[in-house]
């Protein structure tokens, strides 16, 4: 059984679940019902606010709680779809017994070799803990960070958990216009703005899905 630790924020849960349905069509062929994994969801809310520095103890201890309930269930491994919530991932996998999943590998992987300039599209709080920053870096990608665009997505990211979906969807493609000049790609690295988000970037919730599904795969090899 998949574990999904959701509700980072709550708007980001039914897109992230879509996305893996979606994987199992397009990996597998999953066609009825039956082909498709047992999943367990739990949308586990955190002391996060935009408008805020974050208390990273509550927020640590209200993560690793949720994934310790999570794993109580009987689920085979974790997937969290929140980048934010990675800043906490070593210290969450030594509080458990099974394996999590690490967007932010699972998303770097996947960045074209033709790549040459990229932006990231995340929280404040993402872009500060550098968790993307040195593995761009490792890549002999120019990483490219500019104000103007954080200001952007940090309105963004608030309308959409505010739920002014239709304002933000104005924001986001003022943004997509200015990023289109400027950089080879984006990185979303921030599963919230997968609510308003489709364009051809590098999108983490879409790498994490495809990390689990052949997790899954795997996993299911492995019990026959």
């Amino acid at each position: 059984m998949i574990g999904i630790l959701a509700g980072m924020g709550p708007k980001s849960t039914g897109p992230f679940v879509d996305t893996v349905v979606a994987k199992c069509q397009t990996i597998y062929g999953a066609k009825h019902d039956m082909a498709f994994p047992h999943m367990m969801i739990y949308s586990c809310p955190t002391p996060f606010y935009m408008d805020r520095p974050i208390d990273h103890e509550a927020m640590k201890k209200a993560i690793i709680e949720g994934a310790q309930k999570l794993e109580s269930t009987g689920v085979e491994f974790i997937a969290m779809p929140c980048n934010t919530a990675h800043l906490y991932f070593e210290e969450l996998q030594h509080s458990l017994s099974i394996p999590i999943l690490n967007i932010v590998d699972e998303t770097l992987q996947t960045i074209p070799e033709n790549i040459k300039r990229v932006t990231l599209l995340a929280t404040e709080a993402t872009i500060q803990a550098g968790i993307y920053q040195d593995g761009i870096a490792k890549r002999n990608i120019e990483y490219i960070h500019n104000e103007q665009w954080q200001e952007s997505i940090n309105q963004i990211i608030t309308c959409i958990k505010g739920g002014e979906i239709e304002e933000a969807r104005k924001l986001w493609s003022v943004l997509v216009v200015q990023l289109k000049a400027e950089v080879d790609t984006a990185i979303i690295a921030c599963t919230d703005l997968n609510v308003v988000a489709d364009e051809d970037f590098v999108d983490s919730a879409q790498c994490l899905a495809d990390a689990v599904v052949e997790m899954y795969l795997s996993n299911k090899k492995k019990h026959l």
